[in-house]
């Protein structure tokens, strides 16, 4: 067995130039495809597959539709030169039946890889007539190489992915005849798993539908697992004592100091996490709570909590101004209770930074507020017993936890206003847990939103004046940085066009691709009033509160997911004003009017966010990055959910054995799963999973 998993590590071991046609050059774009190894090119998956498995008679085909036909060649192709010296080559095949002529443009390899008298299937878009048809630049296979179900990588210029099949089936040569499962038998025969050597073999090149099923299931399931078993480990490893214990007791005292009546949702999670601090092991907790619900008064709560106990809090925000707004908000509410608040973010210098420093690292700061500046080495505390991320969604992982390496094992609270079904925060946050406000404190306005096509854009723009004369400000909101091939336009000529529109209005713009500081400086000027109207991309999802903000005004909503509309809508509606949100759109597809319609006459952000899971799956839950967790290579927790819950159980019946003190996963039986555990999370940069 030592023999056979050294065999299977070297693979990841094997620099991918190392394959038969992967040259430097080429090694260079699999490296940025995340393949640099043998190993991990076979984990390199395809992004979709095309069936060639049914192919149809020349005139069974339907014009403008894309079809496989299996055809012979019935001579040499021949070459033309047309106009600009470029080449054309022209053949026709047939069937037996019918003929069809195929175009190629510019490869003059035509003559050599079609043979006349030789079958292929040709695969591409039917055109002609029904007389005669035609089909340009098809793909094409030889009939006797019987690949039924061809792979499509995630190609990237320079790299297609044909070359990419191929280094595929090179790699494939080099598995041992014997691979070394990281899943043991028992447990592959309790959850009806193939074994990893078919999995990877098939799911590159299955020769049916039942395969690739076969394969997919197992290698989804496996990565499933690995990552729940990975973020038991996390949250196994941070219940270790707890070195900063507080009374258990809700903080009557605290409540007395506020201006308002917390609600009951409020007052239920500071209950459970006070109790969890004053448990055995440190809080790790997830307030989730939809725009308006009051996380800050909770956070609030818990801050006052450990500084009574005579410890430090940290709260991180990803902005300047959102810290700024934070440390305004908690210093009015704390200061008067003898709690000493401090500030720093990148534009706290000198002598004053390092004033900061000397003071938190003395115990002259209570709790300090901040970004990422809180990150840096020389922040140092004396006591650090709670640590608040604020919209964590901006954090990943390593964040949140190189904050809290900065005092012996603090509590930790994560803050997201992005509601998330219970499954998929489970999924995401499986190393924390989690608690749900899900009631809105009283007084807060329901925003009445609109759903309008093109044509009432001018009476909408009146509607937005008349808020402006009235002295409130609001939000244009707009798809694009920069134009593209749909023919919209981009946010700073949508800006001129609304200049003209509103004459004598201060207009501001705000997108992602300027620099952290130009944006801040947008961002204040609209929040001090300066600006009237912000005309922005997504970026402002996560913002601040302008309660003098009123409307807001998305153009092509039909782009945006509900949970994105839902971030977006949730910029207004936080002032005493009535606020309005007008959703434009010219889209006449069923399903997406349904979507938005649905958003139109729905303001429960959880809802939503069941309706986008259901509808569009987890991308705006998630991004590209998961939430700062490892990327996730083949499974798609939109469609994948009943794989999910099987791994779950799995991973927690393993758990439930010891598995990572000298039970189970210790045995070298399951030493490959533990290896799978380590590469995970090395990828993502965690050093959190310590196998």
């Amino acid at each position: 067995m030592e023999e056979r998993q050294a065999k299977r590590t070297t693979l990841f071991q094997k620099d991918i130039n190392t394959l038969k046609g992967v040259g430097e050059k080429r090694a260079v774009l699999f490296r940025k495809l995340g393949a640099p190894t043998v190993g991990d090119l076979l984990r390199l998956y395809p992004r979709a597959y095309e069936d060639w498995s049914h192919p149809l008679a020349i005139d069974s085909t339907a014009l403008n539709e894309i079809a496989v036909v299996r055809a012979t060649v019935t001579r040499t192709p021949t070459e033309h030169r047309i106009k600009g010296g470029r080449l054309l080559y022209r053949v026709i095949v047939t069937d037996g039946v019918s003929d069809m002529t195929l175009t190629f443009f510019n490869n003059r390899y035509i003559p050599n890889l079609l043979k006349a008298g030789e079958e292929y299937l040709f695969r591409g878009k039917v055109t002609g007539t029904l007389l005669r048809r035609e089909m340009t630049a098809p793909e094409f296979l030889p009939e006797a190489k019987n690949l039924q179900i061809v792979p499509i990588y995630p190609a990237t210029q320079g790299l297609t992915s044909r070359v990419i099949s191929n280094a595929v089936q090179e790699a494939l040569k080099l598995l041992p005849e014997s691979v070394n499962d990281p899943l043991p038998l028992e447990l592959r025969e309790k959850y009806e798993l193939c074994h990893l050597g078919f999995a990877l073999e098939h799911v590159h090149f299955p020769q049916s539908e039942e395969e690739l099923a076969t394969a997919r299931y197992r290698l989804i399931f496996e990565e499933f697992l690995v990552l729940q078993l990975g973020l038991m480990r996390i949250k196994q490893g941070r219940k270790t004592g707890n070195p900063h214990p507080v009374p258990n007791a809700f903080p009557e005292e605290f409540a007395r100091l506020l201006p308002f009546s917390l609600t009951n949702a409020q007052r239920r999670t500071i209950t459970e996490a006070v109790q969890d601090m004053a448990g055995e092991s440190p809080m790790n907790r997830l307030v989730q709570g939809d725009v308006g619900s009051g996380k800050t008064a909770v956070a609030a709560a818990l801050c006052w909590t450990v500084i009574r106990s005579g410890m430090q809090a940290a709260l991180m925000a990803p902005t300047e101004i959102l810290a700024a707004q934070h440390f305004a908000s908690l210093s009015d509410l704390l200061a008067p209770a003898g709690v000493r608040c401090a500030l720093l973010t990148g534009s706290v210098k000198g002598t004053e930074r390092k004033k900061l420093f000397a003071a938190l690292e003395n115990g002259e700061i209570d709790l300090i507020i901040g970004t990422h500046a809180l990150l840096g080495d020389k922040v140092q505390f004396r006591d650090l017993g709670l640590v608040v991320t604020d919209e964590q969604h901006r954090f990943g992982v390593n964040q949140r936890s190189a904050l809290a390496k900065k005092g012996a094992s603090p509590h930790l609270l994560v803050m997201s206003a992005t509601p998330i079904p219970r499954t998929l925060a489970l999924m995401v946050y499986g190393d924390l847990d989690i608690s749900v406000l899900d009631e809105l404190p009283p007084g807060r306005q329901k925003i009445n939103t609109y759903l309008i096509d093109p044509p009432k854009r001018e009476r909408a723009f009146g509607f937005v004046k008349k808020h402006l004369d009235e002295g409130r400000q609001g939000y244009l909101i707009c798809p694009l940085i920069d134009e593209d091939e749909s023919g919209m336009m981009s946010v700073t000529q949508y800006a001129e066009v609304v200049q003209r529109s509103f004459p004598g209005c201060t207009v501001g713009v705000l997108h992602g691709k300027m620099k952290a500081v130009e944006k801040e400086q947008v961002m204040d000027a609209f929040s001090k009033g300066e600006t009237q109207l912000l005309v922005s991309t997504t970026v402002v999802e996560v913002g601040v509160d302008v309660p003098n903000a009123v409307i807001m005004l998305i153009e092509n909503a039909e782009r945006y997911g509900l949970s994105q509309l839902h971030q977006l809508r949730g910029r207004i509606g936080r002032g005493q004003y009535q606020s309005s949100c007008i959703l434009i759109t010219d889209i006449r597809n069923e399903e997406s009017l349904k979507r938005l319609l649905m958003f139109r006459d729905t303001s429960d952000g959880f809802k939503i966010a069941e309706a986008d899971l259901r509808l569009r799956g987890p991308g705006d839950f998630f991004g590209q990055r998961q939430h700062g967790l490892p990327l996730l290579k083949i499974a798609d927790l939109s469609t994948d959910m009943r794989v999910l819950h099987q791994a779950q159980q799995c991973a927690r019946e393993l758990f439930s054995q010891d598995i990572f003190r000298g039970g189970t996963l210790e045995t070298n039986e399951y030493r490959g799963l533990r290896s799978e555990i380590a590469r995970l999370f090395a990828r993502s940069g965690s050093d959190g999973v310590v196998l």
